[in-house]
């Protein structure tokens, strides 16, 4: 008679708490969030105890219309980072590949110094991107095609990169087209009303970023190129002054087959809002990474760029790397119809190492991610 009084209970709570989550679901997804754990609880405590109930997997996180941002890249509906996504990556990181690194420390210590006299300009949104807008997706690999022409996924998945890697010579180039463009020093709801959004400190703008991605190449025994060099000086004819100088590296280095061109995005819903994409990736914060890739379209008034296809076939193929290593890090791939230098090798891309409202912090993590997702992917093409 005690045995049925115990199995009672727990059923009786089970019911009474469902009951109060189809009452108040429609209100607050977060009362549901907690009565589906109480009837999970409840239903665990009527198994045997040499039985255990794995709990779900993580539940689709609520979405959120974005307003349209005045931005070439607009953002989709996002999704809030938290800390369960962790749970989703398959491997912790060594302490030194998530320890921040100590000029960035030192630079955080001088920030939160002089913090309590910041006048806020304005609230910083963190979000994380995932399938919205996304009109192609292949496992892992998901693609924002704001062209007319329609891609292949599947079959461009399969096809190899027009890639063959030396390690006795440099073979990839990092450089940055808006060299001056930098981040946040500290990790706040709010950003100050003298943020700088650009600075020629190239320890805290993108060359901080790059040396990152250089660093991880290097410890797997590819060389690399990084071009420091401030291209953004004028902001008008940046990418013709990149150009050249890329151009000038591929005629000294002929074995330079990948190019990355890194920036930062700068998303704002409105005047006083930017958005921070980011991820939880093993433990820690990183920002977003959202890899462009482009094509031919002369209606777009984008010509000479015929073997673009090759260009996105390596975009692909980094992707799925990169999210099959560290999940969450990326944005969906957006496919546009713009050059930006990618017609110049077969592997060049642009990417952003999240937005003007992520920290200097997040977005050097990020550079370490990419660089070791790309390392692990040129494995695959050396000679």
């Amino acid at each position: 008679m005690k045995e049925r009084t115990w199995l009672w209970r727990p059923a009786a709570a089970a019911a009474v708490v469902g009951l109060f989550a189809l009452l108040f679901w429609k209100t607050d997804t977060r009362v549901l969030d907690v009565c589906a754990s109480a009837v999970l609880f409840s239903a665990e405590s009527l198994l045997p105890l040499s039985v255990t109930c794995a709990p779900p997997t993580t539940l689709p996180p609520v979405t959120q219309a974005m307003v349209s941002a005045a931005q070439t890249t607009a953002p989709p509906a996002t999704t809030e980072p938290t800390a369960a996504a962790a749970s989703t990556v398959p491997a912790v990181e060594s302490d030194a590949f998530l320890a921040t690194p100590q000029d960035v420390l030192e630079r955080m210590a001088k920030a939160k110094q002089g913090a309590s006299n910041d006048k806020k300009g304005g609230r910083l949104l963190e979000k994380q991107y995932t399938t919205e807008g996304v009109t192609d997706q292949k496992g892992v690999v998901r693609v924002k095609n704001t062209n007319d022409t329609d891609i292949d996924l599947n079959g461009l998945l399969h096809q190899r990169a027009d890639l063959s890697v030396s390690r006795d010579a440099p073979s990839v180039l990092v450089y940055h087209t808006h060299t001056t463009e930098t981040y946040q020093m500290l990790d706040r709801p709010f950003y100050a009303c003298d943020f700088a959004s650009r600075s020629n400190d190239k320890g805290q703008n993108m060359v901080r970023v790059g040396d990152e991605i250089c660093a991880q190449l290097e410890a797997a025994g590819f060389k690399v190129l990084h071009d420091t060099e401030i291209h953004d000086a004028r902001y008008t004819g940046a990418y013709e002054h990149s150009r050249a100088s890329v151009k000038s590296f591929l005629e000294k280095y002929p074995d330079v087959q990948i190019t990355l061109d890194i920036h930062r995005d700068a998303i704002l819903p409105d005047k006083t809002t930017k958005i921070k994409p980011t991820a939880v990736v093993n433990g820690k914060k990183a920002a977003q990474v959202m890899i462009i890739s482009g094509c031919q379209e002369e209606g777009n008034g984008v010509t000479d760029f015929p073997d673009w296809r090759q260009n996105l076939i390596f975009a692909l193929q980094l992707q799925k790397r990169m999210e099959t290593l560290f999940p969450g890090l990326t944005r969906p791939l957006f496919f546009c119809a713009r050059r930006y230098n990618m017609h110049l090798t077969h592997c060049s891309l642009l990417l952003e190492i999240g937005s003007d409202g992520n920290t200097l912090e997040e977005a050097v993590y990020s550079g370490r991610c990419v660089g070791k997702a790309l390392a692990e992917l040129m494995r695959k093409y050396v000679k």
